[in-house]
């Protein structure tokens, strides 16, 4: 069974409830981040959402927050819609082209290394966000809960349960020592009720 069919059965099984203490995740999400790359980052940084296909992202932002003084040091408004496999891939511009494979859109989404956050938001307010690093406690985390990992150069962070939100980065991401672009996990690693798979 794909992320995507069992994510819309959970949803319609919770109701916008709760399940062992984890909500149904509001669409989209940001799935994975990889913000330092092996070497230079140029046209390497990318973000990956995770969506209902169809879905638009016009007038959605990405927003990367400096983690020493809470300032938006980045800002990139999204375009385009999730394509049929609920995977969108914004890969980071080098000269109008980019090395991130699997892109979707193309633009300046350079990210600092941690401690620092990446902000997805419309014009009503955060729909996601992750802090990723070691936050002291004179830092500015703007993500969700507790940080999640600082991954290594060539690593990234990825959310590996894309159906349902804790709302702790420190929970729901982990590190990939590969980066994987355009895909998400398919099996849900969190136990579902019977009635769910039924779905």
């Amino acid at each position: 069974m794909n992320t995507i069919c069992l994510k819309r059965g959970l949803a319609l099984l919770l109701g916008g409830g709760a399940l062992l203490g984890l909500s149904a995740q509001a669409s989209p999400i940001i799935s994975e981040l990889y913000y330092d790359a092996s070497g230079g980052d140029a046209g390497q940084v990318f973000v990956e959402l995770f969506g209902a296909p169809g879905e638009s992202l016009d007038g959605l932002v990405l927003e990367g927050i400096n983690g020493g003084n809470g300032s938006v040091y980045s800002s990139f408004a999204l375009s385009g819609a999730i394509p049929a496999d609920g995977v969108f891939v914004i890969g980071d511009d080098d000269g109008g082209s980019t090395l991130v494979a699997n892109a979707d859109l193309i633009g300046n989404i350079d990210y600092q290394n941690g401690p620092d956050s990446v902000v997805l938001r419309d014009a009503a307010g955060v729909l996601d966000a992750v802090g990723y690093g070691s936050f002291g406690a004179t830092d500015f985390f703007a993500g969700e809960g507790s940080a999640a990992p600082d991954a290594a150069a060539g690593s990234s962070i990825a959310r590996l349960n894309a159906i349902l939100d804790t709302g702790d980065n420190g929970l729901d991401f982990s590190v990939l020592d590969l980066p994987t672009p355009g895909s998400v996990p398919t099996a849900s690693p969190v136990p579902l009720p019977a009635s769910a798979w039924l779905l």
